[in-house]
């Protein structure tokens, strides 16, 4: 039968030109359901060794954390829950906080302690965070590995399912942590930094661009790099 230019039920089939106009309808309501996510902010969990060791990097923490918050700030912001571990299995989360709202506050109550480390727990808590809304990065920043190397390797590969990247920076030169380190970040698909406390700014540094992956992805980590961010160079050449 010959093509009337109606469909069966007798509407008239539009035309090229109305078609383009729906099409671009279309996306635009298609653009106005997708800007929401598109802005919503992103997550990141800052996960500490609080054991005695620790001491002159916490101290160092404490004045470096607030350049995640400014490295996000143009990318939609960013959330940020404070993990760490101490003593005797002492292993705490605080809650989500805005752009470093109490967060110093809340670093500068506590104290570090003497006792092994707890990685295992800190990627735990990051799964559980993970299945419940999306977490974007995770930053550990420690120094020693006392724990079941495979038992960690078997987690971050559960972290890494969810879609969340470990940035695992190790202060000091103890073997073992970086074997383990630079495994964990490997098979979330993130990266492995040393650094030392004679150095705050290279730690300063890896914290702004891990908070910026964290925000806006793998484009704003590329965009620091572009910028001249050493970081953030280091941390592309590790990640996949």
């Amino acid at each position: 039968m010959a093509n009337s230019g109606k469909t069966d039920t007798g509407k008239d089939i539009v035309s090229g030109a109305a078609s383009a106009q729906e099409i671009e309808a279309f996306l635009d309501r298609a653009r106005q359901v997708a800007n929401p996510a598109s802005k919503k902010r992103g997550r990141l969990i800052f996960a500490l060794d609080a054991t005695l060791s620790r001491q002159p990097t916490w101290d160092i923490a404490q004045g470096l954390q607030g350049r995640m918050f400014e490295a996000a700030a143009g990318l939609g912001g960013l959330d940020v829950q404070l993990v760490y571990f101490r003593g005797f299995g002492e292993c705490r989360a605080s809650r989500f906080v805005t752009n470093g709202e109490g967060l110093a506050a809340l670093m500068s109550k506590i104290d570090v302690r003497g006792g092994e480390t707890q990685i295992g727990k800190v990627l735990n808590h990051v799964k559980a965070e993970a299945t419940e809304e999306k977490v974007g990065a995770l930053v550990y920043v420690g120094d020693a590995m006392e724990e079941d190397a495979d038992e960690l390797c078997a987690a971050a590969g559960e972290v890494s399912l969810l879609g969340v990247k470990a940035f695992m920076f190790h202060e000091g030169h103890d073997v073992e942590a970086e074997r383990a380190f630079r495994e964990i970040a490997r098979i979330t698909g993130g990266a492995y930094a040393a650094f030392d406390t004679g150095a705050p700014k290279r730690l300063a540094s890896l914290l702004a661009a891990a908070a910026a992956y964290a925000a806006g992805g793998r484009a704003a980590l590329d965009k620091q790099a572009l910028e001249g961010s050493e970081a953030a160079r280091l941390l592309l050449t590790q990640m996949r």
